[in-house]
């Protein structure tokens, strides 16, 4: 089975307008509303792409109440840790022509509830594929996703891990399956630009080198660059889109190249759902449809995808 863990689940309230005056009465032209955090947007892709999953975190009030029956609805099963106090945080984008974003900061997570998370992974079988993505809240105790992949060491479980920074760093002692930073976050990494393919390669085998089994690092307009466990790398272009939005296409590669390897073990097929799957989101105004990102696969990669 495969889990993903979203700390800090959220709604995504899409304001779009014409223009945004400060100080005056705004009226929006429409408004979309997207229920997301970055391991909410895997479980979501994973279920279009046809592979069974389970949405873990934590939620609260009735915008969490709200997140997880769409979930439900979605055909994806769940099984959260419910807050007591505040609610699941509400997001909000004004889109004009540019975008402006305002991250709330969601319910606080007690020491106990933080532990009845830990207990429930604490039923994860060997076999199993545990996503944890996003960076952790403020809300929690330092230190607590390291405590939470210690009790989870030496059971057979495969991690894929998509955070940035020193978390990240500090995360590559467990060896993870996979790790998906993009460009500006490998950069940052290192404190410098990467400006030639040899760099990426360099900067890619330093993760490796530190315990990533697979690297696959996301490159916008660019594509993607895989650098697997074999030490074969792979590098492949991006499909040409007009964006429309860039929310969630990360997590939707994850979910992509995760669903092709289980599907086939080719890293090659699953690099290039990555892709479809990502391409395919940037170009559509939420998570992409499974039909979408058909649209960008090879017309020569037989294999069924979606349920």
């Amino acid at each position: 089975m495969i889990y993903t863990v979203t700390f800090s689940p959220a709604i995504d309230y899409i304001i779009h307008m014409d223009a945004l005056t400060q100080g005056e009465i705004n009226r929006s032209k429409r408004e979309t509303c997207h229920f997301g955090g970055k391991g909410i947007n895997v479980s979501v892709m994973l279920e279009r792409l046809g592979v069974r999953n389970t949405a873990m975190g934590f939620i609260s009030g009735f915008t969490g109440r709200a997140l997880e029956e769409s979930l439900w609805k979605a055909g994806i099963d769940t099984d959260f840790v419910y807050l007591e106090e505040g609610i699941t945080r509400i997001n909000i984008k004004i889109k004009t022509d540019q975008e402006t974003e305002i991250n709330t900061q969601g319910a606080s997570i007690s020491h106990e509830k933080l532990k009845e998370l830990f207990l429930k992974l604490d039923a994860l079988k060997e076999g199993d594929i545990l996503i944890v993505s996003g960076s952790a809240p403020s809300t929690i105790p330092e230190g607590s996703y390291e405590t939470m992949l210690d009790r989870l060491e030496g059971k057979g479980i495969r991690l894929v891990i998509d955070t940035t920074g020193p978390l990240l760093k500090k995360l590559l002692k467990y060896r993870p399956f996979l790790v998906k930073p993009n460009k500006k976050e490998l950069e940052e990494l290192e404190g410098s630009k990467i400006r030639s393919d040899q760099a990426l390669e360099d900067r890619a085998g330093a993760l490796q080198k530190q315990g990533a089994r697979n690297v696959l690092v996301s490159l916008g307009a660019e594509g993607a660059y895989l650098l697997s466990e074999d030490t074969r790398a792979y590098r492949m272009q991006s499909h040409s889109v007009s964006v429309v939005n860039t929310v969630g296409a990360g997590d939707s590669m994850v979910a992509g190249f995760l669903a092709g390897y289980l599907k086939t073990g080719d890293y090659p097929f699953a690099l290039r759902l990555g892709l479809a799957a990502g391409s395919a989101t940037a170009c559509s105004e939420g998570l992409a449809s499974l039909e979408k990102i058909k649209h960008f696969m090879n017309p020569f990669d037989r294999l069924d995808l979606g349920r």
